[in-house]
């Protein structure tokens, strides 16, 4: 079966599938587009979903499987930069779990997020047991408190969250979240995929709260996990090859926030000839 074919009968010639796809393996020739079977297709399914008649078939992002678009939902600029500003990050939870099916809701958008010459490969893994959290926040504080044994050079910024762990009782590395979603790839795949993850988890993150969720980027487990630390990823256990690329806490916010936050002023730079 040839991986792209072209409907003659309702091609219009446009050429637009061949200036969109990304490899340059798409070619005008005698005003159709041709395939010659040289070069690599990563299966973005761009020249099929620029397609206006619905031409173009591609094995690897097949037609049937896209979903036509009758107008590009885009807000207006408004509502979209007030919607950004709008997301924060949340550190405390109301203590109630979260649905499976909201998760897997908010994943399924993440997967959507673009990657890297398409080549996805995030895959997650999801923690919502409370005795499986705590031990998690146990391991991240023992890594802490070696880290500052060490004198390591950011170790003084982990003094005051493992303070107020032993002497309050906090919870300063997961929140109290009830949920903390695993972003995980394949071993020989971690350079390329811990970029990806940072696409898919920021995809999470600004979806969920179109579901009622908050989340947080959770830094500490992050940062734990891809040194090594055999402690914590002893408690993940961790399917076999895979690899922590990421995570992020969820759950329901506690608090609303009034106000958006300002940040630092915009830099920019136009280059000078």
């Amino acid at each position: 079966m040839e991986l792209i074919t072209v409907n003659r009968d309702t091609c219009i010639r446009c050429g637009m599938c061949t200036q969109v796809c990304p490899m340059e393996i798409l070619h005008m020739q005698v005003d159709v587009p041709v395939y010659d079977g040289k070069g690599h297709c990563i299966a973005c399914g761009q020249c099929v979903a620029v397609c206006p008649k619905g031409a173009l078939d591609n094995v690897k992002a097949p037609l049937a499987q896209q979903t036509e678009l009758l107008k590009s939902p885009v807000l207006d600029a408004g509502a979209a930069e007030q919607f950004l500003r709008a997301r924060r990050s949340i550190r405390s939870y109301k203590e109630v779990p979260v649905e499976p099916e909201k998760i897997r809701q908010v994943l399924n958008v993440a997967r959507q997020a673009p990657t890297g010459g398409n080549t996805q490969g995030v895959a997650y893994y999801v923690i919502d047991d409370a005795a499986v959290l705590e031990k998690i926040t146990a391991a991240v504080i023992a890594w802490m408190e070696e880290k500052i044994a060490e004198k390591a050079a950011f170790a003084p910024y982990f003094i005051g969250m493992v303070r107020a762990y032993r002497n309050e009782g906090k919870e300063v590395i997961l929140r109290g979240a009830p949920c903390l979603v695993v972003a995980i790839v394949e071993e020989n795949f971690f350079s390329r995929g811990r970029d990806n993850t940072h696409f898919s988890l920021a995809y999470a993150e600004l979806y969920a709260p179109s579901v009622g969720l908050g989340s947080c980027w959770a830094g500490f487990f992050e940062a734990c996990a891809i040194s090594g630390y055999r402690p914590l990823l002893d408690v993940l256990k961790l399917p076999d090859g895979k690899v922590v690329t990421g995570g992020i806490m969820m759950g329901y916010p506690k608090h609303v926030y009034k106000r958006l936050v300002d940040r630092n002023p915009l830099q920019v730079t136009w280059y000078q000839k």
